[in-house]
């Protein structure tokens, strides 16, 4: 978790309307003919109305932590729960919670990173909680690193790893040092059959937020580093490490592309907040989505750096991985972060993280459909 300072939160190691129906000549689910021949982009669309939505209530969920908990903590609004995300091209087929826990039956499904991994992990559980046929039996175990969720009639383990960088952080007599070709613990990752990795929030953090003193590339050890420039470094350890060790064959791997904050440009993660104010590029009061589509500003937002360099390491890989490219959607999604509404005790302002339940349904939903793509 995240110091319990006055602060933005970082990553921890934590309108309403009628339903609106966008018809499509060239809509169809994806991986069917008509798709591949629409060119169906999941991560392009926007966001609708829909009042049939949450898929579960989060007060009946038993795995939500109060960080994300936002109802709970005393938002009164609730028209952030009520979007469903739209893809341009195709349709997404419905979220089927007792389909996917039969697909993973006896398997592993583990989620590798910082809290962004935490977020869609626990939504992920809870997704998949409201579907099963009740009496639901599900034994949650918390733990550092490891916590886990277990389906015992299916005997489908979900885990989550805390890791915040993928690579090591070593304590040594200089102090803690990030060591960019080093993952010795990464032989936990082995066995699972669906791995959904993330990192790239901790990165960028300075000062009393920072949890490293140095950083090592191979035998050389520097105070500080580019960060874009030792993300990619740490990133392509990663990448090296999947090729030479999962099993493509039984294990499909994802990457949780880069979740976006909200906060105002002088009131960055990581820093003192100040006194919160509505508006102005914070999440504070934040009801509504900033746009409804991806497109809506012509064609889009161009990828930050950030987003270069995950697309370059996994197009460089010979494995198989998937980018869960949920940037630009997510950058819509101003209102669906806690903010004020992070749980007692949290003073600062989190836009970092998502409330639950809420945005990371749609990256888990867009998950199942590229599963399904997938076979």
């Amino acid at each position: 978790m995240a110091p319990r300072r006055r602060r933005c939160w970082a990553p921890l190691p934590l309108r309403v309307g009628v339903m609106v129906i966008v018809a499509l000549a060239a809509a169809a689910l994806p991986g069917s003919a008509a798709s591949a021949a629409a060119g169906c982009d999941l991560f392009r669309g926007r966001w609708v109305a829909d009042e049939s939505y949450p898929l579960y209530d989060a007060s009946a969920c038993p795995f939500v932590p109060d960080v994300f908990d936002c109802r709970r903590n005393g938002r009164p609004d609730d028209g952030y729960l009520k979007f469903r995300w739209s893809p341009a091209n195709c349709q997404l087929p419905r979220f089927d919670g007792v389909d996917l826990l039969r697909r993973w039956r006896g398997k592993t499904v583990m989620f590798v990173g910082d809290s962004l991994s935490m977020n869609q992990w626990v939504s992920l559980a809870c997704m998949l909680h409201a579907a099963a046929p009740a009496p639901v039996r599900a034994t949650m175990t918390s733990g550092e690193p490891v916590s886990s969720v277990r389906f015992e009639d299916y005997d489908l383990l979900l885990v989550l790893y805390h890791t915040t960088f993928l690579v090591d952080v070593v304590q040594e007599d200089i102090g803690r040092v990030l060591k960019l070709d080093s993952m010795r613990n990464a032989s936990a990752w082995l066995g699972a059959h669906l791995l959904v990795f993330n990192t790239w929030h901790w990165w960028t953090y300075r000062g009393a937020s920072q949890v490293w003193d140095f950083v090592q590339d191979g035998n050389n050890t520097y105070r500080d580093m580019d960060r874009l420039t030792a993300f990619s470094k740490g990133l392509s350890t990663w990448a090296h490490w999947v090729d030479a060790n999962v099993d493509a064959s039984r294990t499909k791997v994802f990457y949780q592309g880069i979740s976006p904050s909200h906060y105002m440009p002088k009131q960055q993660e990581g820093e003192v907040a100040k006194a919160p104010v509505a508006g102005g590029g914070s999440c504070l009061k934040q009801t509504r989505p900033l746009q409804e589509a991806t497109d809506a500003a012509g064609g889009g937002t161009s990828p930050s750096p950030e987003q270069g360099v995950v697309s370059g390491v996994i197009g460089g890989m010979r494995s198989p991985v998937a980018l869960l490219d949920i940037t630009a959607l997510s950058q819509l999604r101003i209102d669906a972060h806690p903010s004020v509404y992070a749980g007692p005790g949290r003073d600062g302002m989190d836009c970092t993280h998502w409330c639950i339940a809420g945005l990371p349904d749609a990256w888990n939903h867009i998950m199942y459909a590229m599963l399904l793509q997938r076979g």
